[in-house]
């Protein structure tokens, strides 16, 4: 065969092999994207597993994968695999926090993170920077803004202009049988997310028609008390005449509230009490923590796992197969990792197979969906506001049960 029919003999061959290669992999060339290939894409999370008080959001992470596997298991998104990490320990360490995101960012390559659920959340300005999409929980104020980040139930921390979620204050109306003529004593740690917190919670109880009787956060952060004695006399004491207030409600995690729950009843305190963090079978192993924790009224932001919705029936089926067919204890850190999968999940499909950090930015801006286990999502409105949506249940003779159904709440300006 002379030279150049040789030449382009070899060059037709390897055209056809490129091709031929293309063809297997869908037609789609490798990516140029941080964490997308072809056929997948590389997600992690952080998550706060291990902290100096016990408290854990470990589940977490099983939430999240749970959500995950079923995504792979109906053939990804978009015909991609969702390839999760797990989860990085900050150890609630703003440091570890920012090292975790870095880590998962330039060493990782990872597309997004997905869940974030800590109580710090240094690593936020890093993230936006490097425009890496970011669902969690947003309960802190770099969920509330940023153009990367997503709460998976919205912005829970309210900004100037922005709205207030009326859940818990009308959720404790309804127990009460109204609010007006009612009071209530408000107990947060003293730390920047607790004196925000109080400063909400204050505007809102006040906004449902309450009195709010005492309003501190003035519980140690970094070191919880032995002696809730001097906390449980003012609080008594600070309701019309020096009376008992009709509720007290704590912005506090779980360990915070069994030792002020505990000296409350103690104290004689027959009033009601409540909290946004114990709603959580396995607390109640303990016999201590049962009791302490028998008929708080505890805020969700979701639909309570008592209800038979189909979304219900979905996500128990999905947590039991990702834990090996076994019938795990649900809590809420279960569901935060399961629903900011959700959330990442349902942006990325209608980004459409081009995914890209600009796509998936284009189909978040339009986004909306109903029915979820969170309610009705909507963003950016989730950039700036809760979806409002919520619940309470209280924990009676063992068990958990739904005292207000859920529901959601119009929400009110945040001045």
């Amino acid at each position: 065969m002379p030279r150049p029919l040789r030449v382009i003999a070899a060059t037709f061959a390897l055209l056809l092999v490129t091709a031929c290669n293309s063809a297997s992999s869908g037609g789609t060339a490798p990516s140029s994207v941080r964490g997308v290939t072809a056929d997948s894409i590389r997600v992690g999370g952080i998550v706060s597993m291990t902290t100096a008080s016990g408290y854990s959001k470990k589940d977490t992470d099983l939430g999240a994968r749970a959500r995950y596997d079923r995504a792979n298991a109906e053939g990804g998104i978009n015909g991609r695999r969702i390839e999760y990490l797990g989860a990085e320990d900050d150890g609630q360490d703003p440091a570890r926090n920012l090292a975790a995101a870095r880590r998962l960012v330039q060493q990782d390559k990872v597309f997004a993170v997905s869940p974030m659920s800590s109580v710090t959340f240094a690593g936020a300005g890093f993230l936006d920077a490097q425009k890496v999409p970011t669902v969690g929980w947003g309960t802190l104020p770099s969920f509330c803004g940023p153009a990367h980040l997503y709460g998976f139930n919205g912005c829970l921390v309210p900004t100037p202009g922005g709205t207030l979620n009326q859940t818990w204050p009308e959720g404790l109306a309804a127990v009460l049988g109204g609010a007006r003529g009612k009071s209530v004593a408000l107990i947060a740690g003293d730390n920047d997310a607790g004196k925000f917190g109080i400063r909400t919670f204050t505007q809102g109880f006040k906004a449902a028609g309450f009195r709010v009787a005492y309003a501190k956060a003035a519980v140690p952060a970094t070191s919880m008390p032995s002696d809730w004695s001097a906390y449980t006399k003012e609080i008594l004491r600070s309701g019309p005449g020096g009376r008992a207030p009709d509720a007290v409600v704590s912005v506090m995690q779980t360990p915070y509230n069994i030792g002020l729950f505990t000296a409350l009843k103690r104290s004689g305190y027959k009033g009601v009490i409540s909290d946004p963090t114990d709603y959580d079978p396995g607390l109640l192993a303990k016999d201590a923590t049962k009791q302490a924790l028998d008929g708080v009224y505890v805020l969700l932001q979701f639909q309570p796992f008592e209800s038979d919705s189909p979304a219900m029936r979905q996500f128990k089926a999905d947590i039991r197969k990702a834990a090996g067919g076994k019938d795990v204890p649900l809590n809420m850190h279960i569901m935060t990792g399961y629903m900011s999968a959700d959330l990442f999940l349902s942006i990325a499909a209608k980004a459409g197979k081009d995914l890209t950090v600009e796509s998936f930015q284009k189909a978040a801006a339009g986004y909306s969906d109903t029915g979820t286990l969170v309610g009705d999502r909507a963003e950016p409105k989730g950039q700036k506001e809760s979806f409002g949506c919520g619940a309470l249940v209280r924990l009676k003779n063992g068990r958990y049960e739904v005292a207000v159904p859920f529901r959601c709440y119009p929400p009110i300006p945040f001045g």
